[in-house]
C-alpha cells in the first residue's frame, strides 16, 4: 500500500511539472533590425540630375545573404549596397524580406545594367540581373520609376 502511495505521488507531481511546462511555451520574437549608415550613394542620370541616398554595405556572406531581412520599413533616402568580389549574373529573392524593393543591378564599371521592380515581401521566386553585376542597390519599390532612374545610368559610393 505504501509502494502505491508513492508511485501516485510520483506521477502526480510529474503529471503536474509536464502540465506547467506544456504552458510556458517559448516565444520566440525576431528583433527589428535598424538601418545603419555606412555610406552615401549617388546615382548619376543621364539627364545631369542625381539621387543620393545613405547606404548601409553589405560585402561579407553573412551580410549578402541576411540584406534587409527582418526589416519593417525603410526611409525614402536609405538603401542597401551589396558588394560582390566579381562580375557575375546575380540573383536574389525576398525570404523574410518584409518591405516591398526595387532592385538595381549594376556592373563593374559602376553603370547600372538593369531593374527588378516592385519585389514583393516574403516572395522566393528568383529576382535574376539579367546581366552580369558586381554591385546591387536596393530601395523602397517604386523608386526606380519616381526618380526616373535608367539602364546606362551610374552610381557613385
Amino acid at each position: 500500500m505504501f509502494f502505491k502511495r508513492i508511485i501516485f505521488f510520483l506521477a502526480t507531481v510529474s503529471l503536474i511539472a509536464f502540465s506547467a511546462c506544456k504552458e510556458d511555451k517559448k516565444v520566440i520574437k525576431q528583433t527589428e533590425v535598424a538601418f545603419k549608415k555606412e555610406g552615401e550613394l549617388t546615382i548619376f542620370k543621364k539627364d545631369s540630375t542625381q539621387v543620393t541616398l545613405d547606404i548601409e554595405i553589405a560585402d561579407t556572406e553573412y551580410e549578402t545573404q541576411t540584406g534587409l531581412m527582418y526589416r519593417s520599413s525603410m526611409e525614402t533616402n536609405q538603401g542597401m549596397l551589396f558588394v560582390f568580389n566579381d562580375v557575375a549574373p546575380r540573383s536574389f529573392y525576398m525570404k523574410n524580406t518584409q518591405i516591398p524593393l526595387d532592385l538595381i543591378f549594376i556592373d563593374g564599371a559602376n553603370k547600372i545594367v538593369s531593374f527588378q521592380k516592385n519585389a514583393k515581401p516574403f516572395d522566393e521566386n528568383s529576382l535574376p540581373s539579367n546581366a552580369p553585376a558586381k554591385y546591387v542597390l536596393e530601395i523602397n519599390a517604386d523608386l526606380v520609376d519616381k526618380w526616373v532612374v535608367a539602364v546606362g545610368d551610374s552610381i557613385s559610393y
